[in-house]
C-alpha cells in the first residue's frame, strides 16, 4: 500500500454571507437572495521535510482571506451567457432579459464563472487557494473545496495535478 496524506480545514472562520441569483431550467432566474456560506478545504500532497503536507496556519489564513473578500457582497457571474454584467468606476449593472439590478461597485464581486452556483463558487475558491499555495512554493496533488450554502447542501470542486 502507498501512503497518502491530506489536511482538512473546516472552521467557523471559513464563512461568508453573500447575495446572488442563478438561472436554471428553461429561462428561470431566481430572485436576488442571500446565504450564509461555509467553506471546507482538503489539501493532499506528500509530506515535506517537516513531516506535514502544508502549514495549517498558512492554508487557514489563505482561506480566510479568500472568504473575507466575498463576505457581505453581491456575487455576480461574468461568464454567464444571458446575465450581462457591466461595471464602471462607481456601479455594477447586471441585466437578465427585462430585469435590471444596479449595485455600488464596492458591494460586488465579479466572478469569472458561468453561474454563481455553489459548485462554481467552490471552483473559484479552489483556484484562489491553489494560487495562494503555489505562491508559497507548494502545489498540492489534489485540492478539494466544498461550499455549503444551506447546512447540508454543498457544491464541491476537486482540482487534481
Amino acid at each position: 500500500m502507498q501512503d497518502s496524506y491530506q489536511v482538512r480545514l473546516a472552521t467557523d472562520h471559513f464563512t461568508f454571507c453573500a447575495a446572488h441569483f442563478i438561472t436554471y431550467g428553461d429561462n428561470i432566474c431566481e430572485p436576488l437572495h442571500g446565504h450564509n456560506y461555509r467553506v471546507e478545504a482538503e489539501i493532499s500532497g506528500p509530506l515535506d521535510e517537516n513531516q506535514y503536507v502544508v502549514d495549517f496556519i498558512a492554508a487557514r489564513d489563505a482561506v480566510i482571506k479568500i472568504t473575507g473578500a466575498l463576505d457581505h457582497r453581491v456575487l455576480l457571474p461574468t461568464a454567464h451567457p444571458t446575465i450581462h454584467v457591466a461595471a464602471d468606476d462607481k456601479e455594477v449593472t447586471a441585466t437578465y432579459e427585462d430585469r435590471r439590478w444596479v449595485f455600488p461597485k464596492s458591494d460586488c464581486v465579479l466572478l469569472p464563472v458561468a453561474n454563481t452556483t455553489a459548485e462554481l463558487i467552490a471552483h473559484y475558491i479552489s483556484g484562489e487557494l491553489l494560487a495562494a499555495l503555489e505562491k508559497r512554493g507548494f502545489t498540492p496533488t489534489e485540492l478539494r473545496v466544498a461550499v455549503d450554502e444551506c447546512k447540508g447542501q454543498q457544491g464541491v470542486c476537486t482540482l487534481r495535478s
